[in-house]
């Protein structure tokens, strides 16, 4: 893959600089059966467990947040 331009790297930079990282402890069996279960519907693991976060707590009558 090519070496990014500096007018990608700000890009990008930009775009990350809206997010934050949030930390959970899983095991590796588990972690393995999360991504594949993602990968088959399409998925980054990031986008299956937003989505799961923001389905429960409709579901639970919590807050409704946006990805």
């Amino acid at each position: 893959m090519p070496e990014k331009t500096e007018a990608q790297k700000k890009a990008q930079k930009k775009y990350m600089s809206k997010f934050v990282r949030l930390e959970f402890r899983t095991t590796a069996e588990q972690r393995d059966i999360i991504q594949a279960h993602a990968a088959a519907l399409g998925e980054s693991v990031s986008m299956f467990i937003n989505r799961a976060i923001t389905e429960a707590m409709a579901h639970e009558g919590g807050e409704k947040g946006g990805n």
